[in-house]
């Protein structure tokens, strides 16, 4: 630096000539800068996408679900159901096309679900549809986007509209300090007016609140009807149908409380509420939700049981790995949810015939 006709002060600080370039800024001043911004950039230096599937997607909330947005909560359970290994990131960017979920694999960035399941299953080769035929794609396709573009606006509705309070209880948000309830209060009204205005677009909106809840019961039950008592929605075997199913059903079960949804799940259409805990238990080992104590839990689970582990922010995960025994072999408690081989009665592996075989043998 040139400081040759700098005049030295008394307290050791230096003031440069009129006219005089003092050339570039003193170092430490650049590094304090770059301590404030650095976390990000590092940040981002640690998910390069390279032979990783990374998932953007929004924070998780604060009561142990994985996610508030059915979309984000699809392309999750897809990648655990595909067994396809991904690092979370929660930055809050959405994609070019203003979406969210996206992933980025090999410096790739793909948005939307429907094209990123198209995407991975082009690069990786992975196919959850393969034991459906012609016909069974077309119904699955079709009650997708039933699901989707339908269904979605109305638990939309019930989540943002009708039941917004629960909701900002929920909502998660990084960096609001002693602001953080009102930024929160900003963010769902804000949220609140948007889906609003979407859905007075698509044309759902135009409908009154009871209209609206109609529709919402009528996709359910259409749900209900073809789960029937079937372990999946397409038979016996996962599809992609399915998690697009729970990513959607799950909202109704876990993040809309004493809402009309909440209670015909977990009332009348009960089989949508156990194939609902069928697939979270299988395939989210670490979720577990506080309000267990409904007839799908087993009542003489203990009170530690029931403590939710808070979902990782940004992890790596695997099934292969995390379905590992370690020691479990013949150390099951018989509960009034277990068969006599000690299996969950909503494990999707437990061979319900063999079940019947024995009831009958007793």
């Amino acid at each position: 630096m040139n400081y040759a006709n700098a005049q030295r002060l008394p307290d050791g600080q230096k003031r440069v000539t009129p006219g005089l370039n003092p050339g570039p800024r003193p170092q430490p001043r650049r590094a304090a800068l770059g301590a404030w911004r650095s976390p990000r950039p590092r940040k981002q230096q640690e998910i390069d996408s390279k032979d990783a599937i990374i998932l953007h997607q929004f924070a998780r909330p604060n009561n142990g679900v994985p996610s508030l947005s059915p979309f984000c909560l699809k392309m999750e359970t897809y990648l655990r159901m595909a067994d396809l290994p991904y690092q979370n990131y929660f930055g809050g960017k959405l994609s070019a096309q203003g979406k969210m979920p996206w992933i980025e694999y090999n410096h790739e960035k793909v948005s939307g679900t429907e094209f990123i399941i198209d995407f991975l299953e082009e690069k990786l080769g992975v196919n959850l549809n393969k034991n459906l035929g012609p016909h069974e794609r077309a119904i699955s396709r079709a009650v997708t986007k039933m699901v989707e573009e339908h269904f979605y606006w109305t638990l939309a509705y019930c989540q943002w509209v009708d039941n917004l309070n629960e909701t900002r209880k929920m909502l998660s948000l990084s960096g609001g300090g002693p602001f953080s309830n009102l930024l929160r209060w900003v963010v769902c009204h804000i949220t609140k007016g948007i889906v609003k205005r979407e859905m007075h677009g698509h044309g759902i909106g135009r409908f009154s609140e009871e209209e609206i809840y109609m529709l919402m019961e009528k996709d359910m039950r259409s749900l209900a009807g073809l789960l029937g008592d079937k372990k999946y929605i397409m038979g016996p075997k996962l599809s992609t149908l399915d998690a697009t199913v729970f990513g959607h059903l799950a909202q109704a079960m876990w993040t809309l409380p004493g809402t009309r949804p909440e209670r015909l799940i977990k009332g009348e259409l009960i089989n949508l509420a156990m194939y609902c805990e069928r697939i979270r238990r299988k395939f989210w080992p670490e979720w577990h939700h506080d309000d267990d104590n409904t007839i799908y839990e087993s009542e003489e689970s203990s009170e530690g049981s029931k403590t939710h582990t808070p979902l990782l922010d940004f992890s790596f995960y695997s099934r292969t790995e995390t379905f590992e025994d370690e020691g479990a072999e013949n150390s099951f408690s018989r509960t009034p949810d277990t068969d006599f081989t000690g299996h969950s009665l909503f494990d999707s592996d437990v061979d319900m015939d063999d079940y019947t075989d024995h009831e009958q043998c007793k």
